[in-house]
This record gives C-alpha cells, sequence and structure tokens, in this order.
C-alpha cells in the first residue's frame, strides 16, 4: 500500500511538456537559421557527426531523470504492515438518488452534483466513522461497502451517475432494504442514512418501510435538493444538449423537489428533513448530529509501518542526469552503423 507525502510536487512534472515545447522550438529555430546559409549537403560536410537522434535521446534520458527527482520530492512511502486496530465511531451510510431527474439543472450545477457535493462535504468533516454509499434509481446497488477509507468514499462518489443502473425511477424502498444489509456491527448503537433526493416517483409504502429500519436502531435523515418549482431533464449526447425529456403527448416533462415526501420518509424513522439547496445548511446540520452521537469501539485493519521510498527515486534520477552528462550529442561510431533517421542518405 503506497501514500504520497507530499503530492503537491507533482505540479513540477508541468516542465516536462514546456521543456518538450522549448526543445522542438529550438530545433525549428535551428533548421530555419542553417538554411538561410547553406544547403543541406554543406551542413553534412561541415559538421558530419551531427545528430539529430543523439540530441532527442540526451532530452529523454534527461525528462526521466528530472521526472524520477520529481517522485522523490513526493516522497512515495510503502505501508510494510497490515494490521488491525480499534477505533471510535458510528456508521454513516449515504443513499445517492441517481434517477434522470437528478439531472434537473434547477439548481446549479445540475441536482446530482449538488448532491455529490453534499455528501463529499459530510464525509470530509467526519472523523473515524464508517461510510458506505449506496445508489438507486429503479433499482439500489451497493457502490461501496461500509469502510474506513474516506478517499476511496469520495473516489467512487464522482463516478456515481444514471447510467450505473439499469432502470429508471426512484426505488426508495429497494435502497431502504438495501441498507440494512451495511450495518454489520451489532454492537454499533448509532447507525445512520442518509437519503439525498428530489423525492420523485415515491412509493406508498415507503413511510412504512422506513419506520421498520427505524426499529432496528437506524436514524434516517433526508436531504431534498431540487426546487418545488421544478425544471426540465436535459438530454445529452456526447456531452451536447440535444433536447428535453417529453412524455409520451410530447411535452416537456417538468420535475419538481417533493419535500413532503422526504420530510416524511424522515418522520417515519425519528429523522430529519433538510433542504439540500444551500450545501453548507445539511452538511453543518448533519455532521453536529454524528459528532454528538456516542461512539462505539470497533476494529479495522489497516497498513501501517510506512517507510519512505524517495531515496530509490533520487538514485534513479541522479544516475539518469548522470548519463546525459556523459552523452554526447555527435554521432558515435555504433549510432552511424544504426542510421534511424537516414541521415547517411542525406550525405550522398
Amino acid at each position: 500500500m503506497y501514500r504520497i507525502e507530499e503530492p503537491i510536487y507533482f505540479t513540477l512534472l508541468l516542465i516536462i511538456p514546456a521543456m518538450i515545447v522549448v526543445f522542438l522550438l529550438v530545433l525549428w529555430w535551428k533548421k530555419r537559421t542553417q538554411k538561410k546559409f547553406s544547403d543541406s549537403t554543406l551542413l553534412q560536410r561541415l559538421a558530419p557527426n551531427s545528430s539529430v537522434f543523439k540530441s532527442t535521446l540526451k532530452l529523454i534520458i534527461l525528462l526521466i531523470g528530472i521526472s524520477f527527482l520529481i517522485i522523490s520530492l513526493a516522497n512515495p512511502k510503502m505501508g510494510t504492515k497490515l494490521k488491525t486496530v480499534k477505533r471510535e465511531g458510528v456508521d454513516v451510510v449515504f443513499a445517492l438518488d441517481v434517477s434522470k431527474s437528478m439531472l434537473a439543472e434547477d439548481i446549479a450545477p445540475n441536482r446530482l452534483e449538488k448532491a455529490k457535493q453534499i455528501i463529499s462535504k459530510i464525509i470530509d468533516k467526519l472523523g473515524s466513522d464508517r461510510v458506505g454509499i449506496i445508489i438507486y434509481a429503479g433499482n439500489s446497488y451497493p457502490l461501496l461497502p461500509i469502510t474506513t477509507d474516506h478517499a476511496a468514499a469520495n473516489m467512487f462518489l464522482q463516478n456515481a451517475n444514471p447510467d450505473m443502473v439499469s432502470s429508471q425511477g426512484t426505488a426508495i424502498n429497494e435502497a431502504l432494504e438495501l441498507a440494512k444489509t451495511y450495518y454489520n456491527n451489532d454492537e454499533q448503537t448509532n447507525k445512520f442514512l442518509i437519503m439525498i433526493s428530489d423525492g420523485e416517483d415515491h412509493q406508498e409504502e415507503t413511510k412504512q418501510v422506513a419506520n421498520n429500519i427505524a426499529n432496528e436502531g437506524v436514524k434516517i435523515y433526508t436531504v431534498g435538493v431540487g426546487t418545488e418549482k421544478g425544471g426540465p431533464i436535459p438530454i445529452r449526447l456526447n456531452g451536447s444538449m440535444i433536447g428535453y425529456k417529453k412524455d409520451r403527448k410530447g411535452e416537456t416533462v417538468i420535475t419538481k423537489r417533493q419535500p413532503d415526501v422526504l420530510g416524511g420518509i424522515a418522520n417515519a424513522a425519528n429523522g430529519q428533513y433538510f433542504d439540500g439547496n444551500v450545501t453548507e445548511n445539511p452538511v453543518k446540520e448533519i455532521t453536529e448530529i454524528i459528532a454528538n452521537a456516542e461512539k462505539n469501539e470497533f476494529e479495522t485493519k489497516q497498513f501501517s509501518d510506512y517507510k519512505d521510498q524517495f531515496q530509490w527515486f533520487l538514485a534513479l534520477g541522479l544516475l539518469f542526469l548522470i548519463v546525459d552528462i556523459f552523452l554526447f550529442e555527435k554521432k558515435t561510431k555504433w549510432l552511424k552503423k544504426v542510421d534511424l533517421f537516414n541521415e547517411e542518405k542525406v550525405k550522398k
């Protein structure tokens, strides 16, 4: 298991394409300038050992050396031992609605992206709590099992989209039932389920299902995104919008947030409903609720004894720089035999 101590140094890798551009510009300038004074045949006689290949090879070796030095600055570390540690926290499962209605842009940038922002900010504010993610539309799917790896949770979250579910709709009941399987620690007294949706296409028995889950010790909090005025659902092809979703009569479908539905689910499970159109409001309220909840001890496995690995990359970087210093741009005997750029033909 690897960890990067100073990832900010990877921005220095921008030097690489910049040096390539400078090299090509200098090469073009040299060719252009040389043509003003003599033709190619005379140039070959005046400088018979000049080689574009050797110049290119030197640049490649130099760039590899610089790349290794930059990596050494970032200081990669490797976990050498997997150990079981005890941590304290609660279990938090996020149920994210990825139905097509979540693509409506009545709030910026759209409902789905707003929902992702809320979840991501909540995860960033959690301590050692375990998190899991469920996505649902016409069906529900486990996107990420319960874990303490918050970085992985954010990574999986960003990839969530409507194409990941096989059918459309809003199967809240199925998402609720799936959430129950996430809480695998019987000793955990605080279990949170946070549902983020626009509340459309709900099912009649949803409140009863939510109440049943609440009886098993799960606290449900719902967050509504979208406006009650609503908006159309854009249809995109290869990233470009080609129109809006229409019903069977050919009229544009207007999707609206249903706060009563989401509020009813939260109330049935002794939870609370939050307006998610202003990101910071539900983030602040929910993180405070979780922070004040009683924490339970649980075991988890993680890599430890991370050791610095920068010295290997530093050594390789210096090695390539030394090779670059002793590598001349002029042709050598072996290179004359290879003649990759057909330079000998130009002489003739």
